[in-house]
C-alpha cells in the first residue's frame, strides 16, 4: 500500500538532480537549461543549434528522427525529462501533403517515444517526464491543421503514459501560445505581427521562453509531485478568456 506523502514544509531545500532536456540548445529548452544548471546536473541534446557553454550541463548531437540514437547517460539515474523539439508550419489545409504530416509527426510524437523508450530504465522514481503542445489543439485556427494534429496526438500520449507509469513516474504536458523562439520568428519578424501577436491575447504580450521554463522547472520539482496526466495552458489567457 502506498504512503501518503507529507505535506511540503514553507521552507524546500534544493537537492542536485539529475535531468535531460531534449533540444536544450535553442528556444524554450535552452531557456530551461539557463535556469536548472545553477543547481542541477544537466544532460541536453543539440541538433542544429549550437550548445550552450554552461557550467555542469553536458551537450551530445542527437537526431531524434533517428531510430538509433547514441546519448551517454551515465550511471546516475534521472529525475526528470523534458521533450522540446518542434515545429510551426502554418499553411492552407489543401497544400499540405500527407508527407507533412508524417514528417512533423516523427519530429514531435515519435521522436518523444523514442527518448522516453530510450531512458526508462535511468529513471528515479518519482521522475517526471515533460511534453509541449500547444494551444492550438484547443482552440482551433486556420492554417493550424498540421501543427495541431501532432500536438493532439502530444496531448494523448500525455495522459496515456501518465496512467501507465503512475504511480511511478509523472508525466505532464504545456501548451503554449505564440512565444518568442527561433521558431516562431515568421510570425514575429516584424513590429506589426509582434504588435498584432501581442493584442490577441488577454495579457497584451507575447509569450517569451522563460514563461515556459518557469512552468517546465515546477513540474519537475517537488512541488508538483501530486500533479500527472494534466496540460497546462501557458498561453496569456487566450485559451480560457
Amino acid at each position: 500500500m502506498l504512503k501518503s506523502k507529507p505535506a511540503p514544509s514553507s521552507f524546500v531545500t534544493v537537492v542536485m538532480k539529475k535531468f535531460l532536456i531534449v533540444g536544450g540548445a535553442s528556444g524554450i529548452g535552452a531557456a530551461l537549461v539557463r535556469r536548472l544548471h545553477v543547481d542541477h546536473k544537466i544532460l541536453a541534446t543539440h541538433h542544429q543549434s549550437a550548445p550552450l557553454e554552461l557550467p555542469g550541463v553536458q551537450y551530445q548531437k542527437v537526431d531524434v528522427t533517428q531510430s538509433e540514437w547514441g546519448f551517454e547517460l551515465g550511471a546516475e539515474p534521472l529525475h526528470g525529462v523534458v521533450y522540446c523539439p518542434g515545429t510551426i508550419n502554418l499553411r492552407p489545409f489543401n497544400r499540405i501533403k500527407p508527407k507533412d504530416f508524417l514528417l512533423d509527426y516523427d519530429l514531435q510524437v515519435v521522436g518523444a517515444v523514442r527518448s522516453f523508450q530510450k531512458v526508462l530504465p535511468h529513471l528515479e522514481d518519482g521522475a517526471s517526464l515533460i511534453l509541449f503542445s500547444t494551444v492550438a489543439v484547443q482552440r482551433g485556427y486556420p492554417y493550424h491543421a498540421q501543427v495541431a494534429a501532432s500536438k493532439g496526438a502530444i496531448e494523448g500520449l500525455t495522459k496515456a503514459l501518465a496512467a501507465e507509469f503512475a504511480p511511478r513516474y509523472r508525466v505532464n504536458c504545456i501548451a503554449p501560445s505564440l512565444t518568442d523562439t527561433p521558431l516562431a520568428n515568421k510570425l514575429l519578424n516584424t513590429e506589426e505581427k509582434r504588435t498584432k501577436n501581442a493584442q490577441r491575447h488577454p495579457l497584451q504580450r507575447i509569450g517569451v521562453p522563460e514563461d515556459l521554463a518557469s512552468m517546465a522547472a515546477y513540474l519537475l520539482s517537488e512541488e508538483a509531485s501530486w500533479i500527472t496526466g494534466q496540460i497546462f495552458h501557458v498561453d496569456g489567457g487566450i485559451s480560457s478568456i
